[in-house]
């Protein structure tokens, strides 16, 4: 089981790696300004995925970022 401060490292480097340094930015202040609701978020603001599809996509995207 990993640690959560290498949960973070690693959470931080898929955001800097999708999104770039200042989008990676940008997506954590939105996500830390006022009132913010993951139930709500993860409902309407993520891809309509399965869990199944987003376990293979984070799978996928981890290969990729070990191979670089």
């Amino acid at each position: 089981m990993r640690t959560e401060s290498e949960i973070r490292m690693q959470g931080m480097q898929a955001l800097i790696g999708s999104l770039g340094l200042i989008e990676a930015e940008r997506f954590l202040i939105a996500v830390n300004q006022d009132k913010f609701n993951y139930t709500e978020w993860r409902r309407t603001g993520l891809p309509d995925m399965s869990i199944e599809q987003i376990a293979a996509a984070a799978n996928q995207f981890s290969s990729q970022l070990s191979r670089s």
